[in-house]
């Protein structure tokens, strides 16, 4: 497979009441295929959502119920990069990276953590934002991939390995 020059063209997900980010690297072709984040049947991410916020199993199937959700909870999303090279939905193949703007979300809402979603993600975030988090005392947490390629996780370890995220959102009370 050939690498291609890919623009984001997903908006983020956020609103003023948002308080933890979750950062992927890049749409995936199925994610723009559907035009919206973890798109693909096979990735887990919301179903981790589902169980880590006790909602039954395929609730968050389309995307408006996707949106409401995060809305709910008080998830952004999005993702780190802007534009990048890359060969169908692998991050190893990733070369020219360009960031997106993460002002654009923290200038409009009480961000307190920045989760991201597997390695590369992680490793682009410190690189392109880590100043910029720092500077404005937000942490920034590494997950684990939900995608399928990430086979040595099992649905009942991510839900564990992403259950900082459901506590940042309920400390101190929660809402």
């Amino acid at each position: 497979m050939e690498a291609q020059r890919v623009i984001h063209t997903i908006d983020p997900v956020f609103d003023g009441r948002s308080h933890v980010l979750v950062l992927g690297t890049m749409p995936s072709p199925a994610s723009r295929q559907v035009g919206f984040y973890y798109g693909h049947p096979q990735n887990r991410f919301w179903r981790v959502m589902e169980r880590l916020f006790g909602r039954a199993d395929h609730t968050l199937q389309d995307n408006d119920d996707r949106i409401a959700f995060l809305l709910s909870e008080r998830i952004a999303l999005w993702d780190v990069l802007a534009s990048c090279s890359i060969e169908g939905a692998s991050d190893a193949s990733i070369a020219d990276p360009a960031p997106n703007d993460l002002t654009r979300i923290l200038d409009a809402a009480p961000i307190k953590r920045v989760f991201t979603t597997g390695g590369t993600a992680a490793k682009l975030c410190r690189r392109f934002d880590g100043a910029l988090l720092r500077e404005r005392g937000i942490e920034h947490i590494a997950l684990p991939s939900t995608s399928a390629a990430n086979a040595r996780m099992r649905l009942d370890d991510l839900v564990a390995a992403y259950r900082p995220l459901y506590d940042a959102l309920h400390e101190d009370g929660g809402r």
